[in-house]
């Protein structure tokens, strides 16, 4: 493969991913416009505004408040705001307060839900007569904040893995909130938190489900309770899913488009098996990869350029010495502890970030602390073993060079994400594995981690490469290696977690007092992808400079940036 040729790949990727994201969200003359707007107290909110064709001053269209949950942002909506928009709904996809773009911190002004009501209301082609509420997660208690703040502004209201009450509305009555839905999956990471039960599975059960319903037994899925015209009608929907999975469900997001149907008027009837939502994100998983080339073609490219061609190692000098390399059961010994080690520590890791290091203006995201707790804790266990690591001859004075070309490579990575925002109005993502351009704020917020997540990059990173690479080993085996060490560990964890859900019905706890255990499994989920692709990353640079320091620069610019910019700032800065 020529010089460059990866990097034009990686750019047609991420062209024509962009192209049939931007045409799905876009169909049927459907217009997206990104907005800032001010809130009730002074602060800035985001969020993308689907635009129907049929909505005008002088026919105006039902409208939807669309929220995402906790730590994501208002791209994870975009199945249910594609969806409601083709049926002719105007759709505000919010970013709830501290994140996103939407000023910080989080869980202030009803996390920003009475804001978003407002602001769907002052849109002159929205009627305001027929307008709903949707709401994921945390983001189902941010559209319970605007119907509690603004009680007449709306007729109905879809929960997506949420629950009635919370920090800024009443508990649920038979007659309040007006007109609701309640999707709940059968393995929701949360029912306790929710509903008050132990299973998911029981949340038909649940006394405080009963007492919404107004019913005296058990709630029975797909039944209607109370009566439409009067604002009191209910209904449970049960897909058989996660939590997460809820904004990634055709079962979920139709439960919301029957609701709606049912609720609002002046939508375009179609059923809600006609979905095309799904191509989007397949639009922006090509995308995603397409940029992952790039980044490589970028570093492959850089590496032509005199500043840099010293960086690259020749055949003739590569250590080809086996005896170098663990062998046999040193070997298998070696790959076991470096791919166990994260899990092990990753539980015990974020319960101490939780209770140790609460968000403050110097540490301001809770979750991207306690990840950076994992790191360093991975740190030092990795520098105390690294006496038992083969020692490779290293090389000499290339630090410089090595810095340069990673920010020159990371460049390119920003780049090509903003000209994917500016051209397509996408980030780039699948399901909850997402990168999207950074504010000012996360930016700032950026350097406080870089340091810790570089440093960790560059101790994993050695040792992995010290341990299991060698120059003139086959590409594939040398891919498939570090991708396991990266990422098995992880996926045992993870995997062993839901199986323990699908079979047990709740997962495993090893620290039942703390919250962070549902929330870190989440999370989990998109650091097996990020970490396989950081495999993927340090071990293509390393096949071409013979030192793993380019790639360690390159993973902790990147995976800082990934995540400072899809969390939750929960401190102001």
């Amino acid at each position: 493969m020529s010089k460059g040729t990866m990097a034009v790949i990686g750019a047609v990727l991420v062209f024509v991913g962009g192209m049939l994201a931007h045409f799905t969200q876009t169909t049927n003359g459907i217009r997206i416009e990104d907005v800032r707007f001010k809130g009730a107290a002074g602060n800035t909110m985001s969020a993308l505004v689907y635009v129907p064709q049929n909505a005008s001053e002088r026919s105006p269209a039902p409208g939807i408040l669309a929220v995402h949950g906790y730590i994501n942002s208002r791209e994870t909506q975009d199945g249910f705001a594609i969806e409601f928009a083709r049926r002719g709904y105007v759709v505000v996809a919010l970013d709830q307060t501290g994140h996103g773009y939407s000023d910080p911190p989080a869980f202030a002004h009803g996390f920003g839900g009475p804001d978003g009501l407002a602001y769907l209301r002052s849109l002159p082609y929205v009627d305001k007569d027929n307008i709903g509420l949707e709401g994921h997660s945390m983001g189902g208690w941010t559209v319970l904040a605007a119907a509690a703040a603004m009680p007449d502004a709306y007729k109905s209201i879809v929960l997506e893995g949420s629950s009635t009450g919370k920090p800024f509305a009443a508990e649920g009555t038979p007659t309040w909130p007006r007109n609701l839905a309640v999707v709940f999956s059968q393995y929701d990471e949360f029912s306790q938190i929710m509903w008050g039960s132990e299973y998911a599975r029981n949340v038909p059960q649940s006394a405080k489900l009963a007492a919404v319903f107004g019913a005296a037994g058990p709630i029975e899925p797909g039944r209607t309770y109370g009566d439409i015209s009067q604002g009191t009608a209910r209904v449970l929907y049960t897909p058989a899913i996660t939590h997460p999975a809820d904004h990634f469900s055709r079962e979920a997001i139709g439960d919301s488009l029957d609701w709606f149907s049912r609720t609002l008027t002046g939508g375009t009837p179609l059923p809600p098996t006609d979905q095309i939502w799904l191509r989007k994100e397949i639009g922006t998983l090509i995308a995603l990869t397409g940029f992952v080339v790039l980044l490589l073609g970028a570093f492959d490219l850089l590496l032509t350029w005199p500043p840099f061609a010293s960086l690259r190692i020749e055949p003739a000098h590569w250590d080809t010495a086996s005896a170098a390399l663990p062998k046999g059961r040193a070997w298998w010994a070696a790959f076991w502890i470096s791919a166990l080690l994260p899990a092990i520590t990753y539980y015990p890791a974020f319960a101490i970030g939780n209770a140790w290091l609460p968000p403050s203006r110097f540490l301001p995201q809770a979750f991207t602390t306690q990840i950076m707790i994992w790191a360093l804790l991975n740190t030092v266990i990795t520098l105390a073993l690294l006496p038992f690591v083969p020692r490779r001859t290293g090389r000499k004075g290339v630090a410089g060079q090595a810095v340069l070309i990673a920010i020159a490579t990371i460049a390119i990575g920003v780049l090509t994400v903003w000209l994917a925002d500016l051209l397509f109005k996408i980030d780039l993502r699948f399901w909850v594995v997402a990168l999207k351009l950074p504010s000012a704020t996360q930016v700032m917020i950026m350097l406080i981690y870089l340091v810790p997540f570089t440093l960790f990059f560059i101790v994993a990173l050695r040792a992995l490469h010290s341990n299991f690479s060698r120059l003139d080993a086959p590409a594939i085996g040398h891919y498939v290696t570090t991708v396991l060490v990266l990422s098995l560990g992880l996926i045992v964890l993870i995997g062993g977690q839901y199986l323990a859900m699908w079979f047990g019905g709740k997962l495993l706890n090893p620290f039942p007092t703390s919250p962070v255990v549902p929330l870190s499994t989440i999370i989990g989920i998109q650091f097996v992808p990020l970490l396989a692709a950081v495999a993927v990353i340090s071990t293509f640079t390393w096949r071409r400079t013979g030192t793993s320091l380019p790639g360690a620069l390159i993973c902790g610019l990147l995976v800082t940036w990934y995540t400072v910019a899809g969390t939750a700032t929960q401190a102001a800065v």
